[in-house]
């Protein structure tokens, strides 16, 4: 890993703070997911960092659903299995080390969820064009940036780069603090 990207990622010893019941007030999974997982669905929670969104999407794709926690950093994951094993998750939540280059998922998914980790990517164009390889046909990405870190315009430009890998804009979720798309697989 790079030195300047490695400063870019959120480190394992601040995961407290991606995990609170204050957080959960302002951001609850549940909301923010409900409307775009439905029971059965494969998810990739991309960045999963310490699980925050992981088992409320195990519980919306429900027992036929699949999840698959993906995350840089093997301390995230362990958050993340740690809490799959109290919620016993272990037959619908997979975790998934990625390497900076890629996601090296070799499966598809209904939907790629990203929160608040996109602008810490080295190359997102790269990024973008492994959704459109593991998203299924009709696939969707959410994602959801901060709008206190991550300016209009820099949104705006990724969006750019999203539609040129072969996504469309379908929604423009309001979440708390945040910048947030729904995009859909066109091809």
């Amino acid at each position: 890993m790079n030195v300047t990207h490695a400063k870019k990622v959120c480190p394992v010893e601040r995961s407290g703070s991606l995990d609170s019941s204050f957080r959960r007030l302002l951001q609850n999974p549940r909301r923010i997911l409900e409307p775009y997982i439905k029971p059965g669905d494969k998810v990739l929670d991309f960045g999963c960092g310490p699980g925050f969104f992981t088992l409320e999407i195990a519980k919306l794709a429900g027992s036929s659903g699949q999840v698959y926690a993906a995350d840089l950093q093997e301390g995230m994951l362990e958050i993340v299995r740690t809490k799959m094993d109290t919620a016993r998750f272990q037959d619908r939540i997979h975790l998934h080390k990625c390497d900076e280059s890629s996601i090296n998922l070799n499966d598809t998914v209904d939907l790629v969820f990203a929160f608040y980790m996109i602008h810490e990517l080295p190359d997102q164009l790269m990024t973008f064009r492994e959704f459109m390889k593991i998203l299924k046909p009709g696939g969707k990405v959410f994602i959801i940036e901060p709008d206190f870190h991550v300016t209009q315009s820099d949104f705006d430009n990724m969006l750019i780069r999203l539609q040129s890998a072969g996504f469309r804009i379908s929604e423009r979720p309001k979440v708390f603090l945040s910048r947030a798309v729904l995009l859909e697989k066109t091809s």
